[in-house]
């Protein structure tokens, strides 16, 4: 069975688990409090020296990136449409990975970080930045919507791990305000599509409860407010924010 380490409130690990949701992949969750700085513990480090989550093991190999253990859970998982055996229908969603991590994540986090992140930490977003991305984004949001307009889903008539991967980034996309109103294909396949898959809908309320605003008045057994349980949260999501805030 694969055991996975990860942290249900980090968009990456939220990716892995709706993607092992979606191909029926047996596996074992294995908590690290990306919030605590569990990540950079002695035990994690021996499992994975680069201090991030998600994290795979089965057996003695480790895997460290999110889309390739969403790869390997789906081929652990035995033949399914979420990740197609023919070559190339498999290679149509292994470039939609890849075009993921390499492109549409960084231009959404642009908004995430300005929209979420900064008004949340007493910071003013920095229109600057947005409109500096604003380009690269349309850019890649037109050709998204582009494809689905000739296809259901990313890859084709069924939902694929490629989905999977690329509504991650997006997944506040109202709070990160992403203008997707000029998208109506992609803004489709979002609302009516993807956040209506069962795997999909398991991962959204610790996203909800960790990154998002609400009961700021709670006061948790620890003696911490929900407020400030909210802060340490949005901080830690965004290692580089010790750059940023004091």
């Amino acid at each position: 069975m694969l055991d996975v380490y990860l942290d249900p409130r980090t968009i990456n690990c939220r990716k892995v688990l709706a993607g092992l949701d979606l191909t029926n992949t047996p596996h074992e969750v294995k908590s690290v409090g990306y919030f605590k700085g569990e990540q950079k513990s002695d035990w994690f480090t021996k499992i994975n020296p680069f201090q991030t989550v998600p994290a795979a093991t089965d057996g003695d190999m480790v895997l460290t990136e999110s889309n390739a253990i969403l790869q390997y859970g789906a081929d652990l998982a035995g033949p399914t449409s979420a990740y197609p055996r023919d070559l190339k229908q498999r290679a149509n969603v292994n470039r939609w990975l890849l075009w993921e991590a390499s492109s549409w994540f960084p231009s959404c986090h642009v908004y995430f970080v300005e929209y979420i992140v900064k008004p949340f930490m007493k910071a003013v977003p920095d229109q600057a930045a947005i409109d500096k991305e604003a380009p690269n984004f349309n850019k890649l949001a037109k050709c998204l919507d582009d494809q689905l307009g000739k296809t259901k889903w990313i890859a084709g008539d069924e939902p694929t791990i490629a989905d999977i991967a690329i509504a991650s980034p997006m997944h506040l996309h109202a709070a990160s305000k992403l203008p997707l109103d000029k998208y109506p294909n992609l803004k489709r396949w979002m609302m009516e599509n993807v956040e209506k898959l069962p795997c999909w809908q398991k991962t959204q309320p610790a996203v909800e409860k960790a990154l998002l605003p609400g009961n700021t008045n709670t006061t948790h057994t620890n003696g911490t407010t929900a407020n400030g349980v909210h802060k340490a949260a949005v901080r830690a999501t965004f290692n580089y924010t010790k750059d940023v805030f004091p």
